[in-house]
């Protein structure tokens, strides 16, 4: 866990810190905190660098500031963003998180990756009922109040399936702070996004649960009408927040639906390979590659750039750690030393360990013959793998 003191309040925010992987940034809804992210984050583990926080008032975060809006909430995400020195991100968000991602394809569109929005809306709910239920959150407290919120936020199988899910949440609400949440309400009674997000180029995902009594799915299908360029998909049985009730559905529709699902029809274009080659092999490395490069070979550079870095190492079928072994047993079995090097040393950075480096080149011994693993394991030494045993 850390924090980011902004303008405005404390942040608590947590970063699985692959450098080497694009972000994702995960924004949680109204009354709950950042772990609704946690089992998602662990399927996505090796796919993604995963950048959750709290929402003000919620989980480790500071109250909230005056006059909050949906606005100030985004601009938290670019604060957080250029503190982790992340120019560019993928973002999901669930109810008010789905409003913040409204709101950066508004003001910072050119930071924003693949968007997914679930279980949200252009507006969600009346300015009326918000300021109702801020004004009770005043006067009862949310402590009095969970009991009647929490249930909206559950499909009536998953609670059956579930029984102790509504009082572990309403035990997470009451810590909230009322004034906090109270200020929240407010900032969603203020939302209408409405004509405004039709000039967002990119393409959208957005999820609905059916069993949704927040944001149902015609809030869902308003919203994709706002958009130049988005899908709705509904997931049967799901209720308000789909990554505590389906993560694992969540999980497979993000890395089934994202940008790269005409890949094999349209191909990766040379700027998204480069952002994809640097993340593995470091920014130096290319540049002195691309600098290196003459009218002979720049194609040749390109190619690869789009190809292997682009359409082979870019698709999530396999995280990049996994790539990073096949690639380095593969160079080895083959003798060839130059991008043997350069992968054992890339392997270092992606966080392979000694006994995984192990493990490859023994299997290239046994599949590829002993003298190929005695060379391999030799080059890996002149690159820093190892340690004296005495």
């Amino acid at each position: 866990m850390a924090f980011l003191t902004t303008d405005a309040h404390l942040i608590g925010y947590q970063d699985s810190g692959e450098t080497y992987l694009p972000a994702l940034f995960m924004a949680h809804p109204l009354g709950m905190s950042r772990d609704v992210w946690d089992e998602v984050c662990d399927e996505l583990h090796g796919h993604y660098r995963c950048v959750r926080w709290d929402l003000p008032g919620h989980g480790s975060s500071g109250a909230a500031a005056e006059g909050l809006t949906a606005e100030l909430l985004a601009r938290d995400v670019l604060a957080l963003a250029d503190t982790l020195d992340i120019d560019s991100f993928h973002f999901i968000g669930t109810s008010i998180g789905g409003v913040i991602g409204q709101s950066l394809c508004q003001i910072a569109p050119q930071r924003l990756e693949q968007v997914w929005l679930t279980n949200t809306g252009a507006v969600i709910g009346t300015k009326e009922a918000w300021a109702e239920r801020a004004d009770n959150v005043r006067r009862l407290g949310l402590a009095e109040m969970a009991e009647a919120i929490v249930p909206r936020w559950f499909s009536p199988s998953y609670v059956e399936q579930n029984p102790d899910v509504l009082q572990g949440w309403q035990v997470q609400l009451s810590r909230s702070d009322d004034e906090s949440y109270a200020k929240l309400c407010e900032a969603l009674a203020e939302v209408d996004n409405r004509g405004k997000l039709a000039d967002y180029a990119n393409g959208v995902a957005l999820i609905a649960g059916a069993d949704d009594v927040s944001t149902p799915v015609t809030a869902l299908e308003s919203l994709k009408a706002e958009f130049a360029d988005a899908s709705l998909s509904v997931f049967a049985g799901v209720g308000h927040v789909p990554s505590v009730e389906a993560p694992s559905l969540l999980v497979e529709h993000n890395q089934t639906h994202a940008d790269r699902a005409t890949v094999g029809q349209t191909g990766i274009s040379y700027e998204q390979g480069l952002v994809q080659r640097k993340r593995i092999l470091g920014e130096e490395h290319v540049e002195r590659a691309s600098k290196n490069a003459t009218t002979l070979d720049n194609p040749f550079q390109q190619f690869i750039t789009r190809n292997a870095w682009g359409e082979l190492w870019g698709n999530p079928s396999l995280t990049v750690q996994q790539r990073s072994m096949i690639t380095t047993g593969i160079l080895a079995a083959l003798g060839r030393d130059g991008e043997l090097g350069l992968h054992l040393r890339t392997a270092k950075r992606l966080g392979i360990n000694e006994d995984q480096l192990r493990q490859v080149l023994m299997h290239v011994s046994i599949y590829a013959g002993v003298p190929a693993a005695n060379h391999a394991f030799s080059l890996a030494k002149d690159n820093g793998w190892g340690h004296a045993t005495s």
